[in-house]
């Protein structure tokens, strides 16, 4: 099996489509459900949380707040899982509950 680096991403600044304080904890708990899936099929590699702040370092060495000024979506996560392939991590990363409030999540194989 390899290794792969999912990035979970999803405008978590416009408001007007943040989910509500019901549909926010529902979210969570399908979090909790596909996480203890991966762990429990031995998928999970690494797995950390990550603050909302963060810093930027541009080509002119110029370090800015927040990773957020240039972008509409922002990383809300990541996790280093195995799969066999690409084709099975993007299966594996089809059940990511971030798709249900448009988010994405890009795929990256360890080398």
């Amino acid at each position: 099996m390899d290794e792969f680096l999912l990035v979970f991403r999803r405008d978590f600044k416009n408001k007007e489509i943040q989910p509500s304080p019901e549909q926010l904890q529902a979210h969570f708990e399908k979090w909790h459900a596909w996480y203890d899936k991966m762990t429990a099929e031995d998928r999970i590699v690494l797995r950390r949380r990550w603050d909302g702040e963060g810093l930027v370092v541009n080509a002119q060495k110029t370090v800015l707040n927040g990773p957020y000024a240039e972008i509409k979506e922002t990383i809300g996560g990541a996790v280093i899982i195995r799969a066999a392939d690409y084709q099975e991590a993007a299966e594996l990363a089809k059940a990511v509950p971030i798709l249900e409030f448009g988010g994405n999540v890009e795929i990256r194989k360890a080398l």
